[in-house]
């Protein structure tokens, strides 16, 4: 999945920025990475605000609180580098299509501009893009494209750097969901269905082995129950992408919630599927003085799938 900033050498460190709390974990090098650090405080109400435009950090300083102590909780003394996880609401992913692509990387941004142009609710020349092409999506050939405002993650990379801290890295919490995944080697061949959950909004995305087939994020304004959601995704999955039913069911940030059981119950019915939560471990060991709870491995996901892509991008 991709990143909204380009990093050159692989940090160690993660941060994630997320509505109701802040996570750190450090990832050791090796074969075999393991979590060596990690800290999470909860942030006060109202702290983070994730939206596409307007102030998302009204509360920096409670929100540099946070990331002090869980430094601190953690072990780390002053960083200077880490990646930054932010909130998927922060940002449009839009999956489109095209026959042919230009073959020049500046071209193909252009490209993603003009199509995304009409539909952001700002102008696009405010907007940071990234993208990646679904490797598996020929004949033609289909870009996954992220936009956000730069004064928005400016806003999430200012908390670090008044740590002392350079953001060489931000990306959105539900790819790097996804990127833990795809490092632990939990997608089969067969279709795998991510619900990610947060307080302010919903994203399902479906994985076709590796490859990024079906992306939606809902916010909780809407007042779309999880089980429509679900119910939408599938419908989709069989109707256009001619799936079946899922191989598994992968639930992040329900033990956050609060709930776990009954948001695993009511997928199950209606996809006759149980949910597992997601685990790291598969692709990162964690040090024994780390308790693994539901709530810690919800945690960890994202930032350990942020670190994990980075160190196979390097």
């Amino acid at each position: 999945m991709s990143n909204l900033l380009l990093s050159y050498s692989p940090p160690s460190i993660a941060i994630e920025i997320a509505s109701r709390r802040l996570t750190v974990v450090e990832l050791s090098a090796g074969a075999k990475p393991s979590v060596t650090a990690y800290a999470s405080e909860p942030l006060v109400p109202d702290a983070v605000m994730p939206a596409l435009v307007g102030p998302n950090i009204p509360n920096p300083v409670a929100v540099g609180d946070a990331l002090k102590r869980a430094l601190d909780r953690a072990g780390l003394r002053s960083p200077r580098r880490a990646a930054i996880v932010v909130p998927d609401s922060v940002a449009r992913v839009t999956m489109m299509s095209f026959e042919h692509l230009p073959a020049k990387a500046a071209d193909v941004e252009q490209l993603i501009r003009w199509q995304l142009k009409k539909s952001m609710p700002f102008p696009i020349e405010e907007a940071q893009i990234s993208y990646f092409v679904v490797k598996g999506s020929a004949p033609g050939q289909t870009v996954v494209a992220t936009a956000a405002r730069r004064d928005v993650l400016a806003q999430y990379e200012a908390v670090a750097a008044a740590a002392g801290i350079h953001a060489g890295v931000v990306d959105l919490a539900s790819f790097n969901v996804m990127n833990a995944l795809l490092g632990a080697g939990a997608t089969a061949a067969a279709d795998t269905l991510v619900v990610c959950l947060a307080s302010e909004a919903t994203t399902l995305a479906i994985l076709r082995g590796q490859d990024l087939m079906f992306y939606r994020h809902r916010a909780a304004l809407e007042n779309e129950p999880l089980g429509a959601l679900v119910h939408q995704t599938a419908m989709y999955h069989e109707d256009r992408l001619g799936g079946t039913s899922f191989a598994r069911v992968v639930l992040c940030g329900a033990a956050l919630a609060g709930g776990a059981a009954q948001f695993q119950i009511g997928i199950a019915d209606r996809l006759g599927i149980t949910a597992e939560p997601v685990d790291v471990r598969s692709a990162a060991g964690l040090r024994d003085r780390i308790s693994v709870t539901p709530e810690v491995l919800d945690a960890l996901a994202a930032p350990v799938g942020v670190l994990l892509r980075e160190r196979k991008a390097a």
